[in-house]
């Protein structure tokens, strides 16, 4: 890759994604003195920075993940200027308090997407295009064949699942990453047909989503659970690490799948070992990420981690300036390693 032009808002560095004339980082992979947080999944946020600056509706949740920072928080599409350099944040529609990073200086407008879905959801603010010169996307799902259902069904078919497992006395086991998909599915699924248990990775996540306003449905501990036919008709929601885990025993007979992504593909479920699999995901699909991009009326565009060099020749190919970003960011499968048992401190 040729060395970037000086005038680039955004380079790569080993530390991460880097804005020479703001001299800030934006999601560092390497401790760095100033980094601007799209979102706080453990690959984009990490411990050690020495400030962090993120959207005002993620403060819960990075505190949660990361303890005790030193965090500034900016209301979504509030500017605030550093260096020259003026920072705006803007949803994206990925999680609680993730956000889109615009920067301004020079004449130029770039915007650094982070994790993000088009599709609204109950749990976070939703999706909203930025104009910009050079747009930053990510590519997680960057394949046609990756196109999603509506909610609706998705979640139609989760509640006739539970449904039919606690009517046979099976306690139903939906497995799924601990921060953003476990609030979603929760903000879905009906509550009448049962109790809902978490895991102990699921419940403080749960009350930074309820202390900035998120509805979500009444959740129990396992240990508070006395009542052993609740077992055999409950939800339970947990990281995929605990389905394999003595944790699972208390359950008995019970039915497990996984919500995600990934499960639109043949096969990943029986890899896994699932009873079924949900393609849920908090990620853009195909024509989400093509409809982002349009919406930007970016002519210049960095591919992030995912399906990088099919979305850099599908964009080149409809006359865009598309190259990459080599980054550390991980997909779906690792943050859910992560986030099942290697939990920031609180």
């Amino acid at each position: 890759m040729s060395a970037p032009a000086t005038t680039d808002l955004v380079v790569q560095r080993p530390e991460g994604l880097y804005c020479p004339p703001g001299d800030f980082y934006i999601d560092p992979w390497r401790p760095v003195p100033r980094a601007v947080i799209t979102h706080a999944h453990s690959d984009h946020a990490r411990y050690g920075n020495g400030h962090y600056l993120a959207a005002a509706p993620a403060e819960g949740v990075l505190r949660t993940r990361l303890g005790e920072i030193d965090l500034q928080t900016l209301p979504y599409g509030e500017r605030v200027q550093h260096h020259g350099v003026t920072v705006s944040l803007h949803p994206a529609g990925h999680v609680l308090g993730s956000a889109q990073v615009r920067l301004e200086h020079g004449g130029q407008v770039w915007v650094a997407s982070g994790d993000y879905k088009v599709v609204a959801d109950a749990t976070c603010a939703p999706f909203e295009p930025v104009r910009c010169d050079v747009f930053i996307t990510e590519s997680t799902f960057g394949l046609p064949i990756y196109r999603w259902c509506p909610d609706e069904e998705i979640f139609a078919d989760i509640n006739a699942w539970w449904a039919r497992n606690a009517t046979h006395g099976r306690a139903s086991v939906l497995t799924c990453y601990s921060f953003g998909k476990a609030q979603r599915v929760l903000s879905g699924v009906d509550p009448s047909i049962g109790p809902i248990i978490v895991h102990g990775a699921v419940a403080p996540l749960n009350e930074a989503y309820r202390a900035a306003g998120v509805s979500l449905p009444d959740t129990r501990m396992v240990t508070e659970v006395k009542d052993k036919a609740d077992l055999r008709r409950c939800l339970v929601v947990c990281p995929p690490s605990a389905a394999a885990s003595p944790w699972m025993r208390r359950f008995g007979d019970a039915q497990t799948a996984f919500a995600s992504g990934w499960m639109q593909v043949r096969g990943n479920r029986r890899r896994g070992g699932y009873d079924r699999g949900f393609v849920l995901s908090d990620h853009a699909d195909w024509p989400g990420l093509m409809g982002a991009i349009e919406a930007t009326g970016a002519q210049r565009v960095i591919v992030t981690h995912g399906s990088v060099p099919v979305m850099v020749r599908h964009l080149r190919e409809r006359g865009l300036r598309a190259e990459a970003f080599d980054t550390e960011y991980g997909e779906d499968a690792v943050e859910a390693d992560l986030q099942a048992g290697q939990e920031p401190p609180a």
